[in-house]
């Protein structure tokens, strides 16, 4: 492979630095310290690399050895070392700069991209630099643990190599945001958000993660990011114990809160009743979402409760009292049931209704 040819200007006046700086066994003046660290930059920012710039600048400096006395030919090693460290800081420190440039502005696209702040032409263009291409659908997928997360942590990165040694290269986007781990893939490429969510929960002990469905164009992809967003918080309010939540598997939530007041008029309607027992609704309603989580198998919620068998059926008979409505009837059932998690999502009867 051929040598990089370096261009005069970066070793222009370097033979006289080291030349002066021999004549009376000087340290470089701050001035030309100052002067070797901006050729280093802009050396840095013409791509030249640090390694080809040393070999050139350790050659210049043996050029000049030959012109000097021997009484001063000792202090030019020492003056070698302070000018390449000089030039090399500058074009380290205009590479720190690029690298932060670029994150900042990756970090902007993926602000832009999952609120939906940017026009969408300038969105998409802009996203095939990160490897996206937001004219074909994609899904994402939000990952939650018990410490929030950022792009440069061990636990990012374990995923992220997880992810490339898996799939290579098929536009996929791994980032974080607001603590949280997300995925963006194409939407045909499900087995990549799938592969996500396992390593993910894996490499954080637990937590939980959420898919948003696949939608096309740049905003399908605020659409499925808002998708699993809303998978977590059900998945909170709901005590939900899977660990993947799929979107499109709870879809009917959003339709039972759709209507925020009728669903409050339900919760009040056949659930208030309960607050006439002793202790309050909240134990008649764990019993209840005991009783409807299990299949409606008595001994099984039980002993979710920690309950005798014996206990679970009074206080079955009592919520049937109290609402008039039989746990253990189909029809009074799906009433009851739809009004548990209207209470849950509504957090009642901690809220006010």
């Amino acid at each position: 492979m051929a040598e990089q040819e370096i261009p005069a200007e970066y070793l222009e006046g370097y033979a006289q630095i080291l030349a002066g700086a021999c004549e009376t066994g000087r340290r470089l003046t701050r001035e030309e310290r100052e002067s070797l660290r901006s050729r280093g930059e802009s050396a840095a920012e013409a791509g030249i690399g640090l390694r080809v710039l040393v070999r050139a600048h350790l050659a210049a400096a043996q050029a000049v050895r030959p012109g000097l006395r021997s009484a001063v030919a000792e202090h030019l090693l020492a003056a070698v070392e302070q000018a390449v460290d000089a030039f090399a800081e500058g074009h380290e420190r205009a590479q720190r700069l690029a690298v932060r440039q670029e994150e900042a502005a990756r970090r902007e696209f993926i602000d832009d991209l999952l609120y939906g702040r940017s026009d969408l032409g300038r969105l998409a263009e802009r996203a095939e630099r990160f490897g996206l291409l937001l004219s074909h659908a994609h899904g994402v997928a939000v990952a939650q643990g018990g410490e929030p997360y950022d792009d440069g942590y061990p636990v990012t990165r374990q995923i992220e190599s997880s992810l490339v040694g898996r799939f290579g290269d098929r536009r996929i986007l791994l980032t974080t945001k607001d603590g949280r781990l997300i995925c963006i893939a194409p939407g045909d490429e499900s087995d990549v958000l799938s592969f996500f969510a396992k390593q993910a929960y894996a490499a954080m002990d637990g937590g939980r993660v959420a898919i948003g469905r696949p939608h096309p164009g740049a905003g399908g992809v605020v659409h499925s990011y808002e998708e699993a967003l809303n998978a977590l918080d059900l998945a909170a309010r709901l005590d939900l114990e899977s660990p993947v939540l799929h979107a499109a598997d709870l879809l009917v939530y959003p339709v039972l809160t759709r209507d925020r007041q009728a669903m409050a008029d339900l919760v009040r309607s056949v659930l208030g009743p309960l607050q006439q027992a002793r202790g309050g609704p909240q134990p008649l309603i764990d019993t209840l979402t005991a009783y409807f989580d299990t299949g409606c198998v008595a001994a099984e919620a039980a002993r979710r409760l920690s309950l005798s068998a014996r206990a679970m059926t009074y206080r079955l008979e009592r919520i049937h009292k109290l609402t008039g409505a039989d746990p253990s009837d189909p029809v009074h059932r799906y009433t009851l049931q739809t009004a548990v998690v209207g209470a849950r999502l509504l957090d009642w009867p901690g809220q006010d209704l």
